[in-house]
Order: structure tokens, then C-alpha cells, then sequence
């Protein structure tokens, strides 16, 4: 993927504690960004284009670290980011519990799909109810793929399983440790179902031997396949040496109407792959704070 002006992708490489970070070019000022965001966003493109339209209005570096929500939010509580955009709203709400992130905003949302080889060993396509595929899957003994990684991704794959009351583990479910697209490659090389976002699915696809077998809500389908980003500032009376001042600028961009159009307006041949969710004429307070936040 050709990087956009002004973003700097860092890929982070977690392995018995050893992070990696290989970096891209970046341009404009001296004042620098640094956001931790999901393998999602950054595998779409998504993320170059609104960084390069900041990057115009602000003159500011942005740099990118693209990993599962579960890594974004850590290197938040250690100081190493300014602000994540994630999707995962129980973790999101425990590290805003903790005091290591302030302002929190939705921002925008797509939808999970379970996705299969084409010819469907476990006989899941049409289905309605995503945890009665993960049931079918799991008696019919067809591979699954997990992400394995923490991510919001691996986090939803979960509660799936959870909810279908079917503990995944067994020669047929196996775990990659790797972002969305790479597991999406390996899944397909595998003959594998997985669980994914609809985004980075249709920005792949044409590289995959994977069908869409379940739709999440986007298209009609099962609503427990929403999936929500939230943008988040690291909390500056934690960190007070983060940029807190741009990543709220960034925040405001994001969730401004132009950041919105942005959003609206991104497509991948010809498919809009984000909602946008944050411009409400209706106050929307519970995105600011835990959903829990009265216990």
C-alpha cells in the first residue's frame, strides 16, 4: 500500500516482550503525533486519508502504530502514544476506568462478518445468527482461524463463542497471533473461517479465497456483528509530557464535520467500508465516560 503525505506507519512486532517498530517517511512540521490505532483501520487505507487531510490543516507529523485494540490501549497505560482509535468498548471502558485516557469520542463504525472458504464445509452461509454458525463450525469440526491477539477483533470472536457455549479449543481452531489482513491470508491458505471486519475483507478480497457466509448488520445481518471505533486522549495529569493539546486537535478533527465526510465518503471499489457516528444534534454523554460509569 502506498503510504499517504504525512503518515508515518510504525508496525509493531510483539514477541517475548521484543517490540519492533519499522518506519515509514512522514513530512511537514516539527511537532509530531503519535497514534496508536487497530490493523483495521490502517490495512483499509482509512487512516492515511485522514491523516493526510490533519496533517494539511495543522502541519503536524502523524505517526501510526497499527496493532490489535489490546496492544493500542497497553502502549497508552505506558505512556508511549498520544490518543488510540480502537474498537473494543468493554477494554476501552476499563482504561478509562483506570485514569489512563480522557475525552473519550465515538467516531465511527463498521460491522463484523464471518467469512469462509467458498465451499462452506461447515454449512454456515445465510445464516442469521452468527453464534449458530460458531456452533455449526465447532460440530462439524471445519478449521477456524483466530486472530489470537487481544484485538477487538479477537475480543468479539470470544464473546461468539462464549455465547454459543462452546469452548474454542480442539485440533480445529487455531490461532495466527497476527493483524486482520494477515490473518485473513493465512486464513485463506488454510480453507479456514475467521471472524473479520467487513472493511478489511472487501479491501483484500480479490487476494483471498474466502467468501462472506454470515453478514453482520451492515447488510441486514446479525446486530451482535456491530463494531464501533472510539477515539480516546491519553490522560495528560498521568502522562503530562504526551502530546495532549494535538491529540485533542486530532480528536476534534476526527469527529468534526469534515473528518465525518471523510469517513462518509471513503471507498474501496466502490464500497463504503465506515460509518460515520460522532455529529448528533441530540447530546450523546455516555460516549465521553464508561457505559458503567453510575456503579
Amino acid at each position: 500500500m502506498r503510504l499517504a503525505k504525512g503518515t508515518a506507519v510504525l508496525t509493531v512486532v510483539v514477541s517475548v516482550g521484543l517490540v519492533v517498530l519499522f518506519a515509514g517517511a512522514w513530512a511537514w512540521g516539527t511537532e509530531e503525533l503519535l497514534l496508536a490505532t487497530t490493523t483495521s483501520v490502517y490495512d483499509t487505507g482509512l487512516i492515511d486519508k485522514l491523516n493526510a487531510a490533519f496533517g494539511d490543516k495543522f502541519e503536524v507529523r502523524v505517526k501510526v502504530i497499527a496493532v490489535g485494540t489490546g496492544a493500542a490501549l497497553r502502549l497508552a497505560r505506558e505512556g508511549n502514544v498520544d490518543l488510540v482509535l480502537v474498537h473494543a468498548r468493554e477494554a476501552e471502558d476499563e482504561f478509562l476506568w483506570g485514569g489512563w485516557g480522557i475525552n473519550r469520542r465515538d467516531v465511527m463504525y463498521n460491522d463484523f462478518v464471518l467469512v469462509g472458504p467458498p465451499d462452506d464445509p461447515a454449512g454456515v452461509a445465510g445464516l442469521k445468527s452468527v453464534v449458530e454458525a460458531f456452533r455449526r463450525i465447532a460440530e462439524t469440526g471445519a478449521h477456524f482461524l483466530s486472530r489470537g491477539d487481544d484485538s477487538g477483533t479477537n475480543k468479539r470472536e470470544l464473546f461468539l463463542w462464549e455465547a454459543a457455549g462452546v469452548p474454542p479449543s480442539g485440533p480445529w481452531y487455531m490461532e495466527s497471533g497476527k493483524g486482520q489482513g494477515d490473518n485473513l491470508v493465512q486464513a485463506s491458505l488454510m480453507e479456514a473461517y475467521t471472524l473479520t471486519d467487513r472493511g478489511t475483507f472487501l479491501s483484500m478480497r480479490d487476494r483471498l479465497q474466502l467468501r462472506v457466509l454470515v453478514e453482520g448488520p451492515l447488510k441486514g445481518g446479525d446486530p451482535l456483528l456491530m463494531n464501533p471505533y472510539g477515539v480516546i486522549a491519553v490522560n495528560p495529569a498521568v502522562y503530562p509530557d504526551r502530546n495532549y493539546v494535538m491529540a485533542m486537535a486530532y480528536i476534534g478533527f476526527l469527529t468534526s464535520p469534515e473528518g465525518q465526510r471523510l469517513i462518509d465518503e471513503f471507498r474501496v471499489d466502490g464500497e463504503r467500508l465506515f460509518v460515520p457516528m460522532a455529529l448528533s444534534r441530540e447530546p450523546r454523554f455516555e460516549q465521553y465516560v464508561p457505559q458503567d460509569w453510575r456503579r
